[in-house]
């Protein structure tokens, strides 16, 4: 079943600039798709319509058999919960636990109920200790951190994240790899764009390749991430991980560090 599903979608931009240029893409329930693509692909203007917060100049996007010209970005931000590339763009509140209850009771959660979720989304991303900070004080990733919190805490059907490994430490990638792996296991669908093609090799995702507006690949990482000359020219390079394989020569790539270090320790030591 699509949840999202873009049918022949272009969008220009008050510029005259073509953002995106007739864009056909269905999004399944339970899927993790990432979009890539180098600067000016299109990649958050697509992730825009995705919530309403932008329409289509001409075509159709659907979230959930709703066409998104029809519905209010409340109702649809409900059950899509978007994350900006930029976190200081999404926060305003005056202290980190009003951040993540803005939505909640925004979305008419019950006060006490909104109390509980907030508490559970603040101590899984590590920010208990900083709740009654203002989030302009923060640093960068645990701004982003509070970001994700937010939209985390109303539990939507599909989360959308543009760059959320920018700023992380290891520990927050980690976190955030995990929350990845169990909202797909749980039916939940997760659209991530992001640059850290490190991050999203392992997670091996089903891959939207994007350039000058357009969709120009779409299938499973480990296909889209080997065709190396459409890669070049959409701006971007394999990840390490499958360059080292490649150097070493193995059939069956590496897919994650753990496994690489591993096996070029042994191999060290048989040799």
């Amino acid at each position: 079943m699509s949840v999202i599903e873009f049918e022949d979608v272009r969008h220009r931009m008050p510029n005259g600039v073509v953002a995106l240029d007739s864009v056909s893409l269905k999004v399944g329930r339970g899927e993790v798709v990432a979009v890539v693509g180098g600067n000016g692909a299109g990649k958050t203007t697509l992730l825009k319509h995705m919530n309403g917060l932008l329409k289509p100049s001409s075509g159709r996007v659907t979230v959930f058999g709703k066409e998104t010209k029809e519905e209010s970005i409340a109702r649809l931000s409900r059950r899509v919960g978007l994350v900006f590339q930029n976190s200081d763009h999404q926060i305003f509140s005056e202290s980190a636990k009003e951040e993540v209850m803005f939505g909640l009771k925004n979305f008419g959660i019950p006060p006490g109920e909104a109390e509980e979720k907030a508490g559970r989304a603040l101590e899984y991303y590590g920010l208990a200790d900083l709740a009654a900070r203002p989030p302009l004080t923060l640093s960068g990733g645990e701004k982003k951190r509070l970001c994700i919190a937010a939209v985390m805490a109303w539990e939507p059907d599909v989360l959308v994240l543009d760059e959320p490994t920018v700023g992380q430490d290891y520990p927050s990638r980690s976190r955030l790899f995990g929350v990845v792996q169990g909202l797909a296991s749980s039916n939940r669908t997760v659209v991530i764009v992001s640059h850290d093609l490190e991050f999203l090799w392992p997670l091996s995702p089903r891959t939207v390749v994007m350039s000058k507006g357009r969709v120009v690949a779409d299938g499973p990482a480990r296909e889209v991430f080997m065709r190396t000359e459409m890669l070049r020219d959409a701006g971007l390079r394999e990840p390490q991980l499958l360059q080292l394989s490649r150097r070493f020569g193995r059939e069956e790539p590496f897919t994650a560090v753990d496994q690489a270090a591993a096996w070029l320790t042994e191999r060290g030591r048989a040799n």
